[in-house]
């Protein structure tokens, strides 16, 4: 079990820590079934269709705020849940309005690195940022 600590911020490229070789993913140079780990491309991409689908062209609108991060949220769950892969998952969506301001976060986690993973995806259009983060837990 290791540490994984991640930290975003708002006017940085968002990396992830999970290299893929085939089905195969690569954690502290252990080979790991893509079968029952957590796979950060297929995750990346349900996060950024959720956000698509949500959001789309529209500009920041604080009144449409709860409603479109609890979409994005609902739908990255069922995509997620719906892979039936043996994972509890954790999904955070943090929506800002591009006005200027500075926005940090971070995250630790205490987990098993060969089983379990995170991905983070920032979306931005001309009016805002979503930053949203999926911890997926194998069971």
């Amino acid at each position: 079990w290791k540490r994984n600590t991640i930290q975003h911020s708002s006017n940085q490229q968002l990396n992830t820590r999970t290299r893929w070789k085939g089905n195969t993913s690569i954690m502290d140079g252990a080979e790991v079934d893509s079968e029952t780990s957590f796979n950060v491309e297929e995750v990346s991409a349900i996060i950024k269709e959720s956000v698509e689908a949500t959001i789309s062209v529209s500009a920041y609108q604080q009144n449409k705020v709860n409603q479109w991060v609890a979409n994005i949220v609902e739908q990255c769950l069922k995509r997620l849940t719906a892979l039936g892969k043996p994972f509890k998952y954790v999904v955070n969506v943090v929506m800002l309005q591009k006005t200027g301001a500075g926005l940090h976060t971070a995250s630790s986690c205490y987990w098993d690195n060969s089983t379990d993973g995170s991905c983070t995806v920032r979306w931005e259009n001309k009016t805002m940022y979503v930053i949203t983060s999926v911890f997926g837990l194998a069971i």
